[in-house]
């Protein structure tokens, strides 16, 4: 089995690719993540989980490298990562009562043959009617700045939450596996047969 390659910083999609007992490495893939001019959010994610994949690729001829990028949408509008309490008050009080689309875009580059697998899985997420006081408790308590859409849904975040739909849990914290164990199977690997030390 080539090298696995998990192309993000992300201590959370780190966490989920462990749960698939491979072994692995994380490069953090150095990308402008500026949208293009008219650039759908469901064309940007994607582009950009390629683009990570294609840039760890560069120092990694014989590897499967991982990218993944995520956007949350509310009403047509990206809600990036907040940066700081105001603008994650801002998000959640846009949010509440509302529904966010997540669209996690997902690549598996074989940097050996230069095969790309690429795909956007959807999640959505609908908020609770909450009151500034709700949203300044649950921000004082997790602190969620540096997450798009203001929340940890792996956390306190669920506290939030009205109802959720979609395919697979995981996408919404970053890194949709059912969909990757399905590539990872296009290129050979069966996660239910392959060694964790392999």
């Amino acid at each position: 089995m080539p090298a696995l390659i998990l192309g993000s910083s992300s201590p959370f999609r780190a966490e989920l690719l462990a749960k698939l007992n491979l072994a692995f490495t994380t490069a953090s893939p150095d990308i402008d993540e500026t949208p293009q001019a008219n650039e759908t959010p469901l064309a940007l994610v994607k582009r950009l989980a390629e683009q990570k994949a294609a840039a760890i690729a560069q120092q990694n001829p014989n590897a499967l490298i991982i990218g993944s990028d995520q956007v949350a949408v509310l009403n047509d509008t990206i809600l990036g990562k907040p940066g700081n309490h105001e603008n994650a008050l801002s998000q959640l009080r846009a949010a509440s009562g509302q529904t966010v689309q997540f669209l996690t875009g997902l690549a598996l580059l074989n940097s050996q043959t230069g095969t790309m697998q690429s795909l956007v899985e959807p999640f959505e997420v609908s908020f609770k009617t909450l009151s500034d006081a709700q949203i300044q408790f649950y921000l004082e308590a997790e602190q969620p700045y540096q997450c798009a859409g203001s929340f940890k849904s792996e956390g306190f975040g669920i506290s939030l939450f009205k109802q959720l739909r979609g395919d697979d849990p995981n996408s919404l914290i970053g890194l949709p596996l059912i969909r990757l164990i399905a590539l990872l199977h296009n290129e050979g690997i069966d996660v239910l047969q392959a060694s964790p030390d392999t």
